[in-house]
């Protein structure tokens, strides 16, 4: 699955790249009907809580609209709506800007902190944009977000199996 979100729902494209998703965050304010295009174009679900979007005749199957206020709403409401894997491929896409991450050189390993470079077993940077990453703190508060998404999600699934198996 491939993801271009509308700029109300940043932090959520944000966390699908944390994910491992292959996701565009629109920043420039364009109309509706550019992303529509944008989004048909590239074979990519568009995610937004703006109603006019999911009336274009060709949204259906393309635009998920979702009625959530935060983060874990948000969540809570495209899981409800695409079965989204929230440990896909976690941190294997530059949070920044979406390109996959690669094995950190020489080069970028020298930018990290001496004090981190000596606690850390693998790092990544992003051949676009330059940053790097590395396996710290952060990571883990991170990756136990996606882990606690991941857990609700098949806690979900299971209590919707068990109901659809009670209603026959």
């Amino acid at each position: 699955m491939k993801f271009l979100v509308d700029e109300m729902l940043q932090r959520l494209g944000s966390w699908l790249r944390a994910a491992g998703y292959d996701t565009v965050i629109e920043t420039n304010g364009r109309n509706d009907y550019d992303l529509l295009k944008h989004a048909l174009a590239d074979k990519r679900y568009l995610i937004t809580r703006d109603r006019k979007l999911a009336e274009y005749r060709r949204a259906p199957g393309t635009v998920i609209l979702l009625e959530c206020e935060n983060l874990e709403d948000c969540i809570r409401a495209l899981g409800e709506k695409l079965d989204i894997d929230w440990l896909h491929q976690p941190f294997k896409r530059c949070l920044v800007c979406n390109t996959e991450l690669q094995p950190a050189d020489t080069a970028a390993l020298a930018t990290i902190p001496p004090r981190s470079r000596k606690n850390i077993e693998a790092a990544f940077y992003c051949p676009t944009c330059k940053k790097v990453y590395w396996e710290g703190g952060h990571v883990d508060r991170m990756r136990h977000r996606l882990e606690t998404w991941q857990t609700n999600r098949n806690n979900n699934r299971r209590v919707a199996g068990d109901n659809a198996e009670q209603a026959q």
